[in-house]
């Protein structure tokens, strides 16, 4: 018998609650009506913050050419994994190879001439301590042996440089990685000018996840932790949700927040690192990183407690019997419950459901969920239980006062 009341009371409150807006008069004159009551009190939660994220490689480097010319090969396809320092693409060798042969034979050309000029002052040398010659025919001879070794140096800087422009006409990768696309084709020609990358070579191997986070985040982080420093080592790993839906199956680490705060946007950069053995994670993808945080002494509020009016949460707050809308600032904590940040505090009395048809004002009688049980137990009818439910109610509220 006292379970079909329990559950006969059950329905009559939320009946009750779905006749208010149409009863308001009868209500006014029958007194306040009961409506169920929590009490904010901390405790631990954990949550988890979902952040819109782009990936790149821990390495996208573009690759250009040093030098002008023909493009006579490419060596590697798009999508292809190459190594460090395999070959890319080569640019027409013949006129760098021409280059070279000159700049070589200018360097021998040199070398004669500064033999020549060295036996030359050496012979004046002889010359000028017979008293053959005057000390001017001596300088002279000098002169020209330096100005030889001189013209030697500047042969053999040429000849470098012939060298290394030839060895430029052979693109190599700087990093292993993944070859991305390739604009241009054999035939094409190419200079360092170039507006757009021969290709781009990614090191995919692990992956850096950049996302923002806002200053206000960033400053709960600081005072929790102590710095930015001590959030970065012992905040817990993170997970990735790719673009379709689906969860990576690796987790990944925050490696550095940024410092400076954007001033267009008011947050702060975040670069989380992800291994990609599997080659899963392409640069350039984009996706969201979920955060886990776990809360002590948080507040934590049923949804069905809230409602919203133009984007902004409120709920209602019961102080001497009377219901008052309060604005709180909430985040998801999971489908059902929101982490409250403002607007309410520990041992205020809110409205726990039906919030959706109160009104400013209106008066009620906080029913919590133990005084519910332990009063309705006791009817012997229907009408017993609401009473007993209502008169309970108002004791609780005597009690919280």
């Amino acid at each position: 018998m006292k379970m079909r009341i329990v559950l006969c009371v059950s329905g009559l409150l939320l009946a009750g609650c779905l006749m208010t807006a149409c009863k308001r008069s009868n209500n006014a004159a029958q007194g306040p009506k009961a409506y169920a009551a929590l009490v904010i009190e901390g405790r631990e939660a954990v949550g988890t913050t979902s952040y819109s994220a782009s990936i790149r490689g821990r390495q996208d480097i573009d690759i250009y050419p040093q030098i002008s010319g023909t493009l006579t090969k490419v060596a590697v396809q798009e999508g292809e994994r190459v190594k460090e320092d395999q070959l890319l693409f080569v640019i027409d060798q013949v006129p760098y190879q021409a280059a070279l042969r000159t700049a070589q034979a200018n360097v021998k050309a040199a070398k004669v001439a500064l033999n020549t000029a060295k036996i030359t002052y050496d012979s004046k040398k002889k010359l000028r301590a017979k008293n053959v010659i005057s000390d001017f025919d001596l300088q002279t001879s000098e002169n020209n042996k330096l100005s030889a070794e001189a013209a030697l140096d500047q042969m053999k800087a040429m000849e470098i440089t012939a060298q290394q422009n030839l060895s430029y006409t052979e693109i190599r990768s700087s990093s292993p990685g993944v070859v991305g696309t390739l604009p241009y084709r054999k035939g094409a020609l190419v200079s360092p000018n170039m507006p757009q990358p021969l290709t781009t070579v990614s090191d995919n191997t692990q992956m850096y996840v950049y996302f923002s986070m806002s200053e206000n985040k960033l400053l709960s982080l600081t005072r929790e932790y102590g710095s930015i420093d001590a959030a970065i080592a012992d905040m817990e790993d993170v997970s990735l949700q790719l673009n379709d839906g689906s969860m990576y199956a690796e987790k990944g680490r925050i490696e550095s927040i940024s410092g400076v705060i954007n001033r267009n946007t008011g947050t702060v950069s975040v670069r989380a690192v992800f291994p990609n053995s599997k080659g899963i994670l392409l640069s350039g993808a984009s996706g969201n990183v979920i955060m886990t945080e776990r809360l002590r002494d948080a507040i934590v509020i049923p949804k069905a407690a809230t409602f919203e009016l133009q984007d902004r949460v409120f709920v209602y707050k019961i102080a001497d019997g009377i219901a008052t809308a309060q604005e709180v600032d909430v985040r998801n904590l999971d489908a059902r419950h929101y982490v409250v940040d403002k607007g309410v505090a520990f041992g205020d009395v809110l409205v726990a459901e039906g919030v959706g048809l109160l009104r400013e004002g209106t008066a009620v009688t906080p029913v919590f969920p133990e005084t519910a049980a332990e009063a309705a137990g006791t009817a012997e009818t229907v009408t017993e239980a609401m009473e007993a439910v209502e008169a309970a109610g108002q004791t609780k509220t005597a009690q919280t006062k």
